[in-house]
């Protein structure tokens, strides 16, 4: 298949995995495409699933044993109603692909198309993973423990996500943190019910938890060296319901967010210290659920590296990324095992943001998505 019919199948594909958005741990619809999809592909050897959605294909080159690289895309979508407008519009109300995983998924079709076709010219193993519920569940870490690595670890791996606000089709990304960890919690406050007019009968959970959740504020610039980034977000508070009960119970959630273990530590040690601390003030019970749902999201400096080569080889505008951002990534599992690197594809300067509904970068980015991936794939396949 030339390059320019690989393309147009590619954004065809786009377009049909765009109309079936399915939302983490449900991608039924989308997991049966990709697989239908594959069956059409000569030279590869598809796996059953570890899970119940994912895909994991193996490319064996024909130059004999060598490197195992790992190339993954996340096939999830997300809940809301799309607003875009396009004939390819999401067909299932209330979910849509507002985060480009029908772009990654795309971009990984033709890229195992590509390099099926010129298996012959590459040595080792290429295993290219189809992710379900990288969205809220990190679900890379259930994928993992099943054993979809393999027996032995790759010696790279790969995956990009698209990028609103950087040119189309431009490659970016850097060396060290890319994206920050993220801890989930939920405190639960307990206190004494009672009457409105008599307060002091009652211990309410209420004002308990809006005086957590201010001074949880002072915690990153007070506990948090300024060196450092961290992210302590309240997101949801709930407590009663009728304007004249003090209630029995409150609760509020959010997040933690670092670049650096050190300071997830600090974060989630501050997060237990002042709501304990305040509960006793308040003479109310508080338990305080935090669990770490993704790592930061690292490159590490040599693959990054042979990243470079591979793209300038090609021809294709690179971006060295300034700064790290603070939404998170559940391919950092897979770095936390393997050298890797999470690269950037832009998706327009004038794009909406991510998780917008109206997000829907062009197919065109598709095209410089798949040469950057199966580049790298190819570079570090060498020796």
């Amino acid at each position: 298949m030339e390059d320019n019919e690989l393309f147009a199948a590619c954004a065809e594909l786009r377009h049909r995995l765009h109309r079936i958005p399915e939302i983490a741990g449900k991608e039924f619809a989308t997991c049966a495409l990709i697989r239908e999809t594959l069956a059409g592909i000569p030279g590869i050897e598809v796996l059953p699933p570890y899970l119940d959605t994912d895909t994991v294909v193996l490319i064996r080159g024909g130059k004999g044993e060598g490197k195992t690289i790992l190339l993954r895309a996340d096939i999830d979508a997300l809940p809301g109603q799309e607003t875009t407008g396009c004939d390819y519009a999401s067909q299932n109300p209330g979910m849509m692909h507002a985060c480009g995983h029908d772009v990654h998924m795309s971009v990984l079709l033709g890229s195992i198309m590509r390099l099926a076709a010129h298996r012959q010219e590459f040595s080792g193993t290429l295993r290219c993973v189809f992710q379900p519920g990288e969205e809220n569940k990190a679900m890379a870490r259930d994928l993992i423990a099943a054993g979809a690595l393999g027996e032995k670890l790759p010696d790279a791996c790969a995956a990009l996500h698209v990028m609103p606000g950087r040119p189309a089709g431009e490659i970016s990304l850097r060396d060290g943190a890319m994206m920050a960890s993220c801890n989930h919690f939920k405190v639960k406050i307990r206190g004494q019910g009672g009457h409105g007019s008599l307060p002091s009968a009652s211990r309410s959970p209420l004002l308990a938890a809006a005086a957590m959740v201010m001074e949880l504020q002072t915690v990153v610039p007070n506990r948090i060296d300024p060196r450092r980034s961290g992210v302590l977000s309240i997101c949801h508070l709930s407590s009663g319901a009728i304007d004249n009960v003090i209630p029995e119970t409150a609760e509020f959630s959010g997040t933690l967010r670092s670049l650096d273990n050190e300071t997830a530590l600090a974060l989630e040690k501050a997060l237990h210290e002042i709501c304990e601390g305040v509960a006793t003030i308040h003479r109310v019970k508080c338990e305080v659920d935090s669990r770490q749902s993704y790592l930061a999201t690292c490159n590490a400096s040599a693959p990054a590296a042979l990243f470079r080569k591979a793209v300038r080889a090609e021809g294709l505008p690179l971006y060295e990324l300034p700064d790290p951002e603070m939404s998170s990534e559940d391919f950092s599992f897979y770095l936390e095992k393997i050298p890797g690197v999470f690269f950037r594809l832009g998706a327009g300067e004038e794009a909406p943001s991510l998780h917008n509904p109206g997000f829907l970068p062009p197919d065109s980015v598709i095209v410089n998505g798949i040469r950057a991936m199966t580049a790298f794939a190819l570079e570090a396949s060498k020796g």
